[in-house]
């Protein structure tokens, strides 16, 4: 039951929170890249959105197993930001935006940093 509280939390997380603030980011002019995107992903064809949400869900998963047995202690806050926010945007940015055909690190421009963190 904890494994499917934490893909929730997380997939939820991404529809929420980082798609919202994308979407105020978006709004400002500091992001090109619209929230909730709708186009299709290969090589399942499942709207970008959801392919993010459930890549987030995994991740909850995964901070949930980092971070879990840390719960009271100091370093627990500083292990959720540590892999809940840096790890995510660095394997964005390293492994994913060129497995995508983009350049790493989004080509170092700042819009695309500011997108991933």
């Amino acid at each position: 039951m904890s494994f499917l509280k934490a893909f929730l939390a997380g997939f939820f997380s991404t529809l929420i929170f980082h798609q919202g603030v994308l979407a105020l980011l978006h709004a400002a002019g500091a992001t090109p890249r619209a929230p909730y995107a709708m186009e299709s992903t290969k090589p399942f064809y499942v709207p970008q959105v959801i392919s993010l949400a459930f890549w987030g869900g995994v991740w909850g998963i995964l901070l949930w197993l980092v971070i879990a047995r840390f719960a009271g202690s100091p370093l627990y806050w500083l292990l959720a930001l540590a892999f809940g926010a840096v790890a995510p945007s660095i394997i964005a940015l390293f492994v994913v935006f060129p497995l995508e055909g983009l350049p790493v690190a989004g080509g170092w421009r700042p819009e695309n940093l500011l997108g991933a963190l």
